[in-house]
């Protein structure tokens, strides 16, 4: 996967750019941590999410974890799929596991995320 459009959150989220909106996801670290995602919950599209606050859970047969909304903007679209297949978040992180698409508000706020290569060394990959 090419990772120059996208941003990565010290709490292992990731937000790829596409536009004026931006798809959010958990990476592959945080899902191989967290274990076999069981149930996900979502905000509502039309919900306003902020940046380092609680927008949802992830929960997994080990624990249960707060996803964090990594820039602050409003759900415009939400991924239903993960209502019936939560272990998309495992297999595919990047691709179709993806949380929800937001209108971002304030796109500065990406530069104060990670690149790749530092969260890579972040995590120690």
């Amino acid at each position: 996967m090419n990772f120059d459009n996208v941003r990565f959150t010290e709490d292992h989220e990731w937000v790829r750019v596409e536009g004026e909106e931006a798809l959010v996801g958990i990476t592959d670290f945080a899902a191989g941590e967290l274990g076999d995602v069981v149930y996900v919950e979502l905000p509502d599209v039309g919900a306003e999410v902020t940046a380092g606050e609680s927008m949802g859970t992830i929960e997994a047969v080990k624990t249960v974890a707060d996803l964090f909304a990594p820039i602050t903007g409003v759900v415009v679209e939400v991924n239903s799929a993960l209502e019936d297949s939560p272990e998309t978040v495992n297999n595919s992180p990047y691709e179709e596991g993806w949380f929800v698409k937001v209108k971002v508000s304030d796109p500065a706020q990406l530069e104060q995320l990670m690149d790749h290569a530092r969260y890579a060394e972040f995590i120690g990959q």
